[in-house]
């Protein structure tokens, strides 16, 4: 009889530190209801130097209001702007991303968004894309002109 109650008190303990260890809510799994116009941006082929700044027109599309909490480039020369305000149930917003285009060649980043739920405290993620090609600078642009230090040849 003492090992069946020692043995149910093990069991009963068991089962409540497996339930105490899974969390409480999904917000691991909470989907921001965020709609862009476009999720990539295409620049084509652009000058070097040329303006690389692209936007991002979103919506809410859910019934709760969230917050874009954070914006990461995924390198040092994709930075973006994002409003700060909370986002309400239908409004909208824009997130501008400026690439930095005297860097030459291909393009392929990302933005990834924290977006937190203001009604339900949960976070989620959504990343955005800019891709295109960056032309290599002129020859001639700031490029000094050679000096070979020889005096040239006499006819």
């Amino acid at each position: 009889m003492k090992r069946s109650l020692l043995s149910l008190a093990f069991l009963a303990m068991g089962f409540i530190a497996l339930h105490a260890q899974q969390p409480a809510s999904t917000d691991q799994n909470w989907t921001p209801a965020i709609e862009f116009e476009k999720e990539t941006h295409d620049y084509g082929t652009i000058k070097n130097g040329a303006d690389g700044t692209s936007e991002f027109k979103f919506k809410n599309t859910g019934k709760e209001p969230f917050v874009i909490s954070n914006a990461r480039g995924s390198c040092g020369c994709t930075v973006p702007d994002w409003p700060k305000e909370p986002i309400g149930p239908g409004k909208t917003g824009v997130i501008k991303v400026s690439y930095d285009t005297k860097r030459s060649g291909a393009i392929n980043k990302n933005v990834t968004l924290t977006i937190q739920n203001m009604s339900k405290d949960k976070t989620g993620s959504k990343m955005i894309y800019i891709k295109g090609n960056v032309e290599p600078p002129p020859a001639d642009a700031g490029m000094p002109e050679k000096k070979s230090g020889m005096a040239p040849l006499e006819k």
